[in-house]
């Protein structure tokens, strides 16, 4: 990497049903995707669903009990890690507490026996690019959270890999920090051009930072799509759930009330609805008759949940407006923004001419 810092050339990863069994314990049923060259992939998901596991596999540090890792055009499932051209960056940033900024960067250049002139070369364009050129001399124990991530990031990039892996590699740090430390990740993924995979439980790490979000449920894909497509598009009841902050309101069709019972009939099964808490607005002539049940204020915005007969919904209002819980309020929203799911197996329906006609007075 010379001062210019030229672009690493992604490579495209593709998993193709890959399985993990411990004993009794299926931690990855059957997961296929992929990730296109110099493309930014979350793995998202709850606590438990199989999204550290998954890019181990990818690493090298698992082995799946079935399936293959494909990296480029290679079959790579049964390959060291060494062999991968990857890096990885994790939760615990792993800096060697003896040795001073530089000596933690360049560490994995000297054990691959690499000519003092490229180190030092390479050291100093690393450095300039990561912010860190005034704290070489310093141990990671004179370091704030921030600037450790920032040295396992130089760490990263220095090695030159087609792919670096992230496992919540900032969790650690306190909510600005992380807020100014994605957008410096991506900025950072778009200037070097490697492929990105990068393991998160907080969506909107996720959101703000992919180019695709592959959401995991129980070891199993769920969704993977682009952030706004899984905002806007979410195929189950579950990312519709953990997409969103907050997150989409889920209720029974009853509490439509005879629109309800024409769309379950329209649909031939019974229904879960779900609205987006910006679609609704309280309105003077709104269909919905609902109570407010809370009123938060949060400056630009009023989240307010609304009882409607015997659900609950949240509904984004301006944040100037004077709403408080006990209050009845009438609330409106457009056919097309509701969405509708399948009641006993949660996936998403396609709406068709007959459905939307159930709205028409």
């Amino acid at each position: 990497m010379t001062a210019a810092h030229p672009a690493h050339h992604g490579r495209s990863i593709e998993l193709r049903g890959i399985s993990k069994r411990w004993d009794k314990v299926q931690a990855l049923n059957s997961v296929s995707l992929s990730i296109p060259a110099g493309s930014f992939t979350a793995l998202l998901g709850p606590s438990g669903c199989g999204k550290s596991t998954l890019l181990r596999i990818i690493a090298g540090l698992e082995t799946a009990s079935e399936g293959q890792v494909m990296i480029g055009d290679e079959d790579v499932t049964r390959r060291s890690p060494d062999k991968r051209d990857l890096s990885m960056v994790f939760q615990s940033y792993a800096l060697f507490p003896h040795l001073n900024v530089a000596e933690n960067i360049i560490f994995g250049l000297k054990t691959r026996k690499e000519p003092k002139p490229q180190r030092t070369e390479k050291l100093r364009a690393v450095a300039e690019l990561m912010g860190l050129e005034s704290l070489l001399e310093r141990k990671p124990g004179e370091l704030s959270g921030g600037q450790q991530q920032r040295v396992a990031l130089a760490r990263a990039v220095i090695a030159e890999r087609s792919i670096c892996l992230m496992d919540e590699p900032l969790s650690n740090l306190d909510a600005k920090l992380r807020h100014e430390m994605r957008v410096e990740l991506r900025a950072l993924q778009k200037k070097l051009g490697f492929t990105m995979v990068y393991v998160t439980h907080d969506q909107a790490e996720a959101i703000t930072m992919a180019d695709q979000v592959v959401l995991l449920n129980a070891g199993e894909v769920e969704q993977i799509d682009a952030p706004r497509i899984l905002y806007d598009a979410p195929r189950t009841t579950f990312a519709a759930r953990f997409i969103g902050t907050p997150p989409m309101s889920l209720f029974e069709a009853s509490a439509l009330g005879s629109i309800g019972e024409r769309l379950e009939r329209e649909a031939g099964t019974g229904l879960m609805l779900g609205l987006r808490p910006e679609a609704v607005t309280p309105s003077e002539d709104g269909r919905l008759a609902a109570t407010i049940v809370a009123a938060e204020f949060q400056g630009a915005d009023t989240m307010l949940d609304c009882r409607i007969g015997e659900e609950l919904i949240t509904v984004r209002a301006p944040g100037r407006s004077d709403f408080a819980a006990g209050n009845a309020v009438s609330l409106s929203f457009a056919p097309e923004e509701l969405a509708l799911f399948d009641k006993a197996s949660g996936t998403r329906l396609i709406k068709s001419k007959q459905l939307i006609a159930a709205f028409e007075p």
